[in-house]
């Protein structure tokens, strides 16, 4: 399955107003064949549980019937798509921490719903044939790094009754992070994916970022800048900082960069899978200049190591790619990432 170059369509099944009235308005078949006419060949499908069930765990029909929807629209556009549970019942990476909340890990009845729920989203979307699964975005805590490959692999064998054909995605601990992936047990097959997402530096990406409690909310910050200048501003993120923080490389640039991916680069090539990104992109706070440098870096990295990945984020959600702040540069990172430049 070519994912190569895509886009998320983060905002309409997931992190939304869960109705129907959203979900038929926000993302339209036009908006498939335009992602399509501009030579994206996939979008990932961030979804949350509230799509596909309530909050007893009863099946919404209607909420696979919006799915099947966008995958027939895929088709006619030869679109691939790579279905995310963003959101799980029982876990929400916004809730990362709070184990009242976050119990899926500790609690074998919201592991058998997993399972069930992946089951069904099996048996509904397995047949076709320009479907990946993702398991769960963005599994958190340190402490479920074992639970969660447990987790893994019950569901994956529970989908591979259902379907062998479907590639399956999942990623590491720590918001799917590169350094991460080299946790994760030896996939039970080769129609394996490993995933990471890809917001290095969070500095420049995030800047001004209202979610993110130590970010200074007034400061601009350029890129590539001083590696000493990042390492130090990194500080105040805490551990998302600390990848900055402890990096070897004397330059921030593609040498960051690469240093970033090396072990998730190192990581499939010991499974034997492909590697992809699930996520990455620039919030719309950056100066536009700079956002540019960094997706060319990034591009150049991800090509030298035959990465695929999904840039975040279509429409919305602070970084949307056909909003208004990336109107000057949207041709040129079209260009770039379908290697017209």
């Amino acid at each position: 399955m070519k994912l190569e170059c895509g886009i998320n369509l983060g905002g309409y099944l997931s992190q939304c107003e869960h109705s129907m009235k959203h979900y038929v308005t926000f993302i339209q078949e036009s908006d498939l064949r335009q992602i399509a006419q501009w030579g994206f060949d996939h979008v990932r499908l961030p979804i949350d549980y509230e799509v596909l069930e309530d909050e007893e765990g009863n099946t919404l029909e209607e909420g696979y019937a919006v799915i099947k929807g966008v995958l027939e629209w895929s088709k006619l556009y030869e679109l691939n798509v790579v279905l995310d549970l963003h959101k799980a019942y029982g876990y929400d990476f916004n809730d990362a921490g709070n184990n009242e909340k976050n119990n899926l890990f500790s609690n074998e009845s919201l592991q058998q719903r997993f399972l069930n729920l992946w089951i069904q989203i099996a048996e509904h979307f397995g047949h076709y044939d320009n479907v990946a699964f993702e398991l769960l975005n963005e599994v958190v805590e340190k402490e479920n790094a074992q639970a969660w490959n447990n987790l893994i692999r019950k569901t994956v064998t529970a989908i591979r009754q259902i379907t062998n054909d479907t590639p399956v995605i999942y990623g590491g601990i720590q918001w799917n992070s590169v350094k991460t992936l080299k946790l994760l047990e030896v996939p039970m097959d080769s129609n394996t994916i490993f995933t990471f997402h890809f917001y290095e530096p969070l500095l420049f990406t995030h800047q001004k970022a209202h979610w993110v409690e130590t970010m200074d909310k007034n400061k601009t910050i350029e890129y590539p800048g001083q590696m000493q200048d990042y390492r130090k501003e990194s500080e105040v993120l805490g551990y998302q900082g600390e990848v900055v923080i402890k990096a070897h490389s004397n330059t921030m640039g593609e040498e960051f960069i690469r240093e970033m991916v090396r072990e998730a680069v190192q990581a499939a090539a010991n499974a034997g899978v492909g590697l992809y990104c699930g996520e990455f992109g620039v919030i719309d706070q950056a100066p536009l200049i700079d956002t540019l440098r960094w997706f060319k870096d990034v591009n150049t990295v991800f090509r030298e190591n035959h990465i695929g990945c999904a840039v975040w984020n279509y429409k919305g959600m602070d970084f949307g790619f056909v909003d208004d702040h990336y109107s000057l540069i949207r041709g040129k990172l079209l260009d770039l990432w379908m290697d017209k430049e």
